[in-house]
């Protein structure tokens, strides 16, 4: 077993070309060779040529022909994972020099879940920038389904908030920074929003504001709505815009779940109001998750210590 796994090191340092990592992604992405191949401007047979080799320097089968086209085999997926890691390692890397050649300190990029998008983030980067002043940040918002695949890719290096419950556990690392919970929230104007001590009976004649279905928050929402005799809102928004969400509550008699280091400005400030109802699940931890300390650039660890640091604020 170490014999053959030398042997297949050796070959992939001396003979693996980017190029073939290239037509690899490619394929993953089209899930045809002839398209692949056209876009990296040879021809299907070179195409085809090139996947063999790899094979047989890898001694495994990447792809399964089929009817509509080819499917990566589990090898197959592995190799383009890590094709695609290495082609965002090289982009981040060309990028952080560009950025040192401008006058930048570097270069993070930052997903980022509704948890910390209103409150640790903001805090974070006002610690970073006066660290480093001239450091370039970017931020992409969305769900753990969109962000996590993301950060694997290396096209994320740090994801902030609820940190995942299951999936990608075993493929990054992940910090608590803290333990948030969810909150119940409503316009001014919502007929039960100076009602105290609201039941659930109370509630069910209004509509919500619900996160997405791939979302442990949508799934423990739901399997509380099944626990209270099969409940079904007589009207249910799926949203993750925090914008319209907050439009959307002071417009219509909704009711939303935002956590409640998200939302807590606004509840302070009277833009919106918290209902007096304990919500029954959604108590879970905020932190980060990134693929290992190696991956970070300077820029990314000063990140992760300026997230340590805003938590610690709290």
């Amino acid at each position: 077993m170490i014999a053959r796994h030398s042997r297949i090191v050796d070959r992939a340092l001396t003979r693996l070309k980017l190029r073939q990592l290239r037509l690899l992604v490619a394929i993953g992405s089209h899930g045809n060779i002839r398209h692949a191949a056209r876009e990296l401007g040879i021809s299907q047979p070179a195409a085809t040529k090139m996947i063999q080799d790899l094979e047989l320097d890898f001694e495994v089968k990447l792809f399964t022909r089929t009817n509509r086209g080819v499917i990566p085999t589990v090898f197959g997926e592995v190799m383009i994972r890590h094709g695609k890691l290495i082609f965002a390692q090289v982009s981040n890397a060309a990028q952080e020099l560009d950025d040192l050649k401008e006058g930048n300190s570097g270069r993070v990029v930052v997903g980022t879940l509704l948890a910390a998008s209103t409150g640790l983030l903001p805090v974070a980067i006002d610690i970073l920038l006066a660290e480093r002043p001239k450091v370039a940040i970017k931020i992409s918002e969305g769900t753990n389904q969109v962000l996590m695949p993301a950060l694997l890719s290396g096209e994320i290096d740090l994801v902030v908030g609820r940190l995942p419950s299951h999936r990608h556990r075993d493929k990054i690392k992940q910090e608590n920074l803290f333990e948030d919970r969810i909150l119940a929230v409503v316009g001014n104007q919502h007929p039960l929003a100076n009602t105290r001590l609201v039941s659930f009976e109370q509630i069910k004649p209004f509509g919500w504001i619900l996160p997405p279905l791939e979302t442990t928050l949508r799934r423990q929402v739901d399997h509380f709505f099944v626990s209270q005799q099969q409940y079904l809102p007589p009207l249910a928004i799926e949203s993750v815009s925090y914008l319209s969400n907050r439009t959307l509550l002071q417009t219509r008699d909704l009711i939303g779940l935002m956590p409640a280091e998200m939302i807590a400005q606004d509840i302070e400030n009277g833009t919106l109001s918290q209902l007096d109802w304990g919500v029954p699940f959604g108590q879970g931890a905020v932190g980060i998750s990134y693929r290992s300390d190696n991956s970070l650039s300077p820029a990314g660890r000063a990140f992760r210590q300026a997230l340590r640091q805003a938590a610690q604020q709290r």
